[in-house]
């Protein structure tokens, strides 16, 4: 009987969260019936919309509807195809793949603002340099540094130059940079300090998309809440906490749906609407919701367009061969799956006293965890067990890979234990291991994980806390132990391998604050090569190095379950191309028919 009050306490929380958060949401939502609205759901709160310094795939996914880069991935083609976005066509390379010239569109023009005093701004190539030059500035602190670090001639020394500003006022981005020179109003040279095969990968990531000065000028340090961008839709109201809306940008340029891509794409209705001008949406609506069961009844509600599955609703969804239920496939939903390209750990603070230098424990925490058990709990199967941190979707994964590192083993675990103990000269402390959630499901994750260290002998504690406070201690290096992952940025290795180079250390992207001279020497060679044999063999090697050096417990790899309504058209799931509202299509009549 305990049992079942529990439960229904518990549902009848849920749809008290699911109606005072829709309730409250739909109250300030002025669309008419007609509209052509996509809602969305959004599972982390979003510290900025500045692209120069977002740094996960929650904030990504919504600046990336008002923001755009130099290149795009073709929304429909596969394998993924680079495509111009704001530039004019892909760029011309010398000889010694050192110079790039890109010419930029003509005629593409930053959203009106008070900002830009009444008139139009369009956008030229100072802005592009503008924006990498702030990405450099050291009073900027920006996460993304990394992107450029080493790579563009001159641009380290502007970083430099910026040290000795005593505030962001005082930076002279006049300043010349060897590297990024523009040629004319709507010509931009980039020159390396040594080939960089990703650059174009890079050029199409939201970190290095423009923004204008004038906008950085007038709102100061707030500019993280007025994104002022050259995409398909502007910021309406972000209500913090509650919901983010945005709306049809007026004066967005002639863009078109794409007329060409795979096979398949005419049967699926991918092309329906080829060659039509975008965004057909007339509005955006991302909510915040933490937890996945109000998360879940909304989607069924038809409350939200689509919807991941939540691990305590996937017997509810799908059934054995892992097919859509009849109960859903009769109310219209689809679904969709698809490899990510991620991968999922646990990272050790390499400089925390006590795990840093203690190579037999990290290693013993490793021989710790049940990956099969974890991913049966916690996935209901939707992902592959990780040995290394290269996931089965890029080209230079290793297929043997599955044979070498480390294996649940409890009794190698307690003897690495015991060789931790010898090291650490006495006993070992409790250790903690940071969760960036606080719902149910995080706390699930936490007993796993106490349970998994406990048979091997070392006491483990869970720090539950909000997603931008996990981000704020981990660029400051605050925790001991985390659980993380990523998901790829592009469709090269070299960008996992990026995730543990010395000088990426927080606040970039090397988490795990590893240093390791000689990973670092083969990291640089391999990350200037073309895409060869001799490459991939290098990729390889490095995993294997930080396979050894343990510092992270490797997990899984995702595999994408999405389900969304039949209402919403164009629903092509695009692994690295992140601005997709603009491309779907409400069928509004459907939507108003469906019951549940």
């Amino acid at each position: 009987m305990k049992r079942i009050v529990k439960a229904l306490t518990a549902v009848v929380l849920t749809g008290a969260v699911v109606y005072i958060l829709y309730s409250s949401f739909r109250s300030r939502d002025n669309s008419s019936e007609d509209d052509m609205v996509i809602y969305s759901g959004i599972g982390s709160k979003i510290a900025s919309l500045d692209p120069g310094n977002i740094g996960d795939t929650s904030s990504s996914a919504v600046a990336s509807q008002i923001f755009e880069c130099l290149y795009d991935y073709h929304y429909l083609k596969r394998p993924y195809q680079l495509i111009p976005k704001l530039a004019e066509d892909m760029p011309k390379v010398d000889e010694d793949r050192i110079v790039y010239t890109i010419k930029i569109k003509k005629g593409v023009y930053f959203t009106d603002d008070f900002c830009f005093d009444g008139r139009r701004r369009e956008l030229i190539a100072e802005d592009f340099v503008y924006s990498w030059k702030r990405l450099a500035n050291i009073k900027y602190l920006s996460r993304n540094w990394w992107i450029f670090d080493g790579r563009i001639k001159g641009l380290d020394d502007f970083r430099e130059y910026t040290k000795s500003c005593k505030s962001m006022d005082e930076v002279d981005y006049s300043r010349p940079v060897e590297g990024l020179k523009v040629l004319d109003k709507y010509t931009l040279r980039i020159t390396l300090t040594k080939p960089w095969p990703q650059i174009l990968y890079l050029l199409a990531h939201l970190p290095t998309a423009p923004v204008a000065k004038e906008a950085v000028n007038y709102y100061g340090k707030s500019i993280i809440n007025h994104p002022i961008g050259t995409g398909p839709f502007v910021l309406k109201k972000w209500n913090r906490g509650s919901y983010i809306e945005m709306v049809l940008n007026e004066g967005f340029r002639d863009e078109f749906y794409p007329s060409q891509g795979q096979e398949m794409d005419i049967k699926n209705g991918y092309l329906a609407d080829a060659g039509k001008k975008l965004p057909f949406a007339d509005r955006l609506f991302f909510m915040l919701i933490e937890e996945d069961p109000p998360m879940w009844f909304l989607f069924l509600q038809g409350k939200l367009d689509a919807s991941a599955i939540p691990k305590d609703n996937f017997q509810q969804a799908i059934q054995e061969g892992q097919n859509l239920s009849e109960e859903l496939v009769e109310k219209g939903v689809e679904l969709k799956t698809y490899r990510n390209p991620s991968t999922y750990w646990i990272g050790f603070n390499m400089e925390d006293p006590v795990l840093g230098k203690n190579k037999p424990l990290r290693q013993a925490i490793a021989c710790c965890i049940d990956k099969k058990h974890y991913i049966d709990l916690f996935t209901n199967n939707r992902a592959e067990m990780a040995q290394g941190f290269i996931p089965p979707l890029m080209k230079s994964y290793d297929p043997e890979i599955t044979e070498r590192g480390f294996h649940c083993d409890i009794e190698r675990g307690k003897k690495l234990v015991e060789q931790a103990k010898q090291l650490n000269k006495g006993m070992l402390p409790v250790l903690t291991l940071a969760m960036p959630s606080t719902d149910v499901v995080a706390r699930q994750y936490g007993q796993f994980y106490k349970k998994s260290f406990k048979e091997i002998g070392l006491e483990l504690e869970i720090d539950y806390m909000d997603w931008p406070t996990y981000l704020e201690k981990m660029h400051r290096k605050d925790l001991q132990m985390f659980q993380s992952g990523w998901i790829a940025d592009y469709p090269d290795a070299e960008n996992f391998l990026q995730l543990f180079y010395g000088k990426n250390v927080s606040p970039g992207p090397n988490s795990f604050n590893y240093i390791n001279a000689e990973f670092d020497k083969l990291y640089e060679e391999a990350s200037v090569m073309p895409d060869t044999p001799e490459r991939t063999k290098l990729y390889r090697q490095a995993q294997e190095m930080i396979i050894e050096d343990c510092p992270a417990v490797f997990l899984l790899h995702g595999v994408a379950f999405t389900l969304h309504h039949s209402w919403v058209e164009n629903y092509k799931p695009n692994t690295f191309q992140q601005g997709l509202s603009k491309f779907r299509r409400i069928n509004v009549e459907k939507r108003r028919a469906y019951k549940y």
